[in-house]
């Protein structure tokens, strides 16, 4: 890799951070938008190493496509990420998002909608 270049993991940590509190997006979503060249899991990995990282990244709003809470053994506590949803206003049962589709934010749309 080049100096000076970003890597897939700061790249994913950006759109990241980009997700509007009350929307979550899917580590898909966010591959797609990255080129799809990495894998969903690839963001997945990204995700769960994201507490080392210096600056916040809100992995709590990143579900898998059908707004289940797959990620939810990485936050120290299965109820945590939870727990961050639903202070987003954001209702889960089953550990799964409520209406998903409304609270869904795909960054291909949401991003080149914000560059117009």
């Amino acid at each position: 890799m080049m100096a000076g270049s970003e890597s897939f993991f700061e790249k994913v940590y950006g759109v990241a951070r980009q997700i509007p509190f009350g929307r979550v997006t899917s580590y898909g979503a966010i591959a797609n938008y990255l080129g799809g060249r990495m894998s969903a899991r690839m963001v997945g990995w990204a995700m769960n190493n994201c507490h080392v990282h210096r600056y916040p990244v809100p992995a709590h709003r990143v579900v898998n496509r059908n707004g289940m809470l797959t990620g939810k053994h990485h936050f120290g506590s299965p109820l945590i990420m939870q727990q961050l949803l639903e202070a987003e206003e954001i209702t889960i049962e089953n550990d799964r998002i409520i209406h998903f589709e409304e609270h869904f934010w795909d960054p291909s749309i949401e991003l080149k909608a914000g560059n117009d």
